[in-house]
């Protein structure tokens, strides 16, 4: 059962830098699709980075693009997301997902495993 864990949220300025972890204890995270998205208040789900199995493909946002930076270790089981340079608008509950496919996706839809969230807030 593949249970994902988000951790690395919290308050940050505006400008500053914070890097959000999302580890899973099973043995197929190596064959795994991996994607971040990101919930406001009062706003849908929003895609905000996506890493096929290898790493060696990647997709972003147009809002996160040069800012943030999603990356994996299939050794520890975990994906990363480095946010830079944040903004106000970055608030927001940010979840890790799993696609049991090795290709990258953006659509929410095409996950199969979601992580609880981890809170990212912003102060400007």
């Amino acid at each position: 059962q593949v249970q994902l864990v988000e951790s690395g949220g919290g308050l940050v300025q505006a400008g500053g830098s914070l890097r959000l972890s999302c580890a899973d204890s099973t043995r197929t995270f190596n064959i795994y699709a991996m994607g971040w998205f990101r919930q406001a208040p009062g706003k849908e789900r929003e895609f905000v980075a996506t890493i096929d199995w290898s790493g060696g493909t990647t997709h972003y946002a147009d809002s996160v693009k040069g800012r943030f930076t999603i990356s994996r270790d299939n050794g520890k089981n975990t994906v990363y997301l480095q946010m830079t340079n944040v903004k106000p608008e970055d608030t927001a509950v940010y979840y890790c997902a799993a696609r049991r496919r090795l290709g990258a996706t953006m659509k929410p839809v095409e996950y199969d495993y979601w992580g609880q969230g981890t809170q990212v807030t912003v102060s400007s």
